[in-house]
Order: structure tokens, then C-alpha cells, then sequence
């Protein structure tokens, strides 16, 4: 791990503080670093150099990604708690003047329209991965296949091959639980996961040993969140979208798509692995605005006059 000098150094005196001063756990400590190791790259990641330049726009975002990635509250609130200690660390050593960390409060978890793309950004982003190089056509089966069957980004990154059923354009898929289900893939995607197969996987296999993970990473195994986090915002750049998009922005997108070109809400239930429809009705959202429209604009009694 390369960070510019002032991230390194105060993430390794913090790192020692705790480690000789607070008698942490060795799994504690880990988990500290983790945490801490993860922040610091993402910074660096926004060409932020040192953890006194870090401003609570930057933190909220950095917990906003994590949240877009699928990390469990309970989990951010760990990295909210890691990070805090880190910024009070410094501020105590006179490495910054100010806690950023101190105004941060989790997202509270509560129902909200999730956003998607249209389908026309949809097409963009995905075009923009029309490459010949070994990683686009990867990354252009990937997300061909999240849209094409709504997958959470858990579940497209453990994929394996023997699990995309080409003669039934059908892929098995195991969700939260491990409960398994049967998701309809278009031949769009298909054909882009056997050319992906054909001429692309092979480069990336380093041992035998691949568990037959679909999507495999440069060291030939499965592919991190993280990762597929950071080929979505390479998209984003080369399609030219200028807003924050996310893993599960896919199962969003897939969701909305189809219910507004009419598909059965039911349908849609049962390929999401949704156990209950209510939370499948939460990607009805445009529709319902449209049928207030229609009802302000012709029903007699809608308006006051």
C-alpha cells in the first residue's frame, strides 16, 4: 500500500498508539487497521494527501459509498468508530486543527425511492465498456449481467460459471440466507458472458484453484466490492454521467425498468428474492406518480376551482 507520506505517517503513528498504549485485542486491532487502511486509500483516491485536508463532505461520502457497496450499518458504525478515534488521536497530537468526524452521524435506515438510471444512461455506461482489452470485456459481461437479472453485488461477485444455465437463459443465484433463485438472463448478456469466457477469463486464471468464480480479478480469484465499486466509477467517467452511482443502483435500475415497461409486480418479487412485495413496491415509485398525475389532471374533483 503506496499513500502520500503525511497519510502514511500518521496512520502509522495512530496504528502504534493503539497497538502499545490501548491494549487492544489482537482481532480488535485488526479491524482497526482495516478500517483505518480503507479510509486513508479512499482519501487518496479523491487526491486527498494527508487527514488534516479531510472535510465532513469527504467523510460523508466515503460512508455513503460504504453503504452503496452493501455494508451493514452495524459495520459503518464500526468504521465511524475506528475513524473517530483516528481523527481525536490527531487532534490530541496537533496534527489537525479541527474533527471533521464530530458532526458525522450514520444514515438512519429508513425507507427511501431508491434511484436508478434510465435507460438510456444505462446503454452509455454499459457501451463504455466496448472494449477489446481483457478487463472491459470482463467488466462489460459484469455489469451486463447485474442489470440483466438485478443482482446485489454479493451475489454477481461469488457467480459461478457452472451457475449461468446458457440453454435456459436462466443463472442460479444464492442471495441473503443462501436462499437460491432463478433469474431470467437476456442473450445480451449472455453473449457477452461466453465472449468474456471464450476470450477474456482465461488471462486472468493464475492457478487452478478459481472455485469456478465467474468474474475473476488479476490474481485469479473472485472479485471484491471494492472493486466492482471502482470499475463503476471508470464507467461513469467514460460515459460521461455526472452523478453518484452505485452497485445496487443496478438492482434499482433493473427493478424500475421493468415495471414500467408493465411488467407483473409479483414477477419482478419472485426475481428479486424478495420474501415480501412490499419492499418490491418501493421500485414502483414512478409509476405512482404518474397515476397522481393522470388523476390531478382528469378527475373533476381533483383540483379546487
Amino acid at each position: 500500500m503506496h499513500l502520500p507520506l503525511a497519510l502514511q505517517r500518521d496512520l502509522t503513528q495512530f496504528l502504534q498508539y493503539i497497538r502499545l498504549e490501548r491494549g487492544l485485542s489482537p482481532l480488535t486491532f485488526q479491524a482497526y487497521e482495516r478500517d483505518i487502511q480503507q479510509y486513508a486509500l479512499f482519501l487518496q483516491s479523491r487526491d486527498i494527501d494527508a487527514f488534516a485536508n479531510a472535510t465532513l463532505s469527504d467523510v460523508r461520502y466515503y460512508f455513503e459509498t460504504l453503504s452503496s457497496i452493501g455494508l451493514a450499518s452495524s459495520s459503518r458504525a464500526r468504521y465511524l468508530a475506528s475513524i473517530r478515534h483516528l481523527h481525536r488521536f490527531l487532534m490530541s497530537n496537533g496534527r489537525i486543527d479541527r474533527d471533521v468526524t464530530e458532526a458525522m452521524e450514520l444514515p438512519r435506515s429508513g425507507r427511501h425511492l431508491p434511484d436508478c438510471l434510465s435507460p438510456e444512461e444505462m446503454d452509455s455506461f454499459l457501451n463504455a465498456f466496448d472494449d477489446s482489452m481483457p478487463s472491459m470485456i470482463r467488466n462489460r459481461a459484469l455489469f451486463e449481467t447485474m442489470y440483466a437479472c438485478g443482482l446485489r453485488v454479493s451475489e454477481v461477485i461469488t457467480l459461478r460459471q457452472r451457475d449461468v444455465l446458457v440453454d435456459l437463459e436462466i443463472v442460479r443465484v444464492f442471495g441473503k440466507g443462501s436462499k437460491e433463485r432463478l433469474v431470467p438472463i437476456g442473450t445480451s448478456a449472455l453473449q457477452w458472458i461466453a465472449r468474456y469466457q471464450s476470450i477474456a477469463r482465461g488471462s486472468f486464471i493464475r492457478t487452478a484453484e478459481t472455485d469456478d468464480i465467474l468474474f475473476l480479478n488479476v490474481r485469479g480469484k473472485g472479485l471484491s466490492r471494492m472493486s466492482v465499486w471502482k470499475f463503476i466509477q471508470d464507467g461513469c467517467l467514460r460515459a460521461g454521467i455526472d452523478k453518484h452511482v452505485h452497485p445496487h443502483m443496478f438492482r434499482h435500475s433493473f427493478a424500475t425498468h421493468l415495471l414500467e415497461g408493465g411488467a407483473d409486480l409479483r414477477a419482478v418479487q419472485e426475481m428479486l428474492g424478495h420474501a415480501d412485495i412490499a419492499t418490491t413496491q418501493v421500485y414502483t415509485h414512478i409509476d405512482r406518480e404518474y397515476v397522481k398525475e393522470v388523476h390531478t389532471l382528469f378527475h373533476p374533483r381533483a383540483q379546487q376551482h
